[in-house]
């Protein structure tokens, strides 16, 4: 018997830190040109840069693409998802 449970893909390609292409992504939860917070497949991402942007987006197929300098990528414990999405909003409307 096969129990193996297909699960969505979610994949992170970086070309020299100037270029990111994210599968999996179900929403993106706040972005500005130091920071992206992603919920993925695999969990909520955070990636920190300078000059961060998105070049292309599309939600129905999952797929995101941000170019900049990339300095971390990081994935987040549940929980400290919403505090990020929290202090940006905060930042934002200050």
């Amino acid at each position: 018997m096969n129990d193996h449970v297909k699960r969505p893909r979610h994949e992170v390609v970086m070309i020299n830190r100037r270029s990111l292409a994210i599968s999996g992504v179900k929403n993106v939860e706040s972005f500005d040109s130091e920071e992206f917070l992603l919920e993925t497949e695999g969990g909520f991402l955070t990636i920190r840069g300078q000059n961060l942007h998105m070049k292309n987006l599309s939600l129905e197929t999952g797929e995101v693409a941000i170019e900049g300098l990339v300095h971390d990528l990081a994935y987040l414990e549940q929980g400290q998802a919403t505090d990020r999405s929290r202090g940006f909003f905060g930042k934002l409307f200050k």
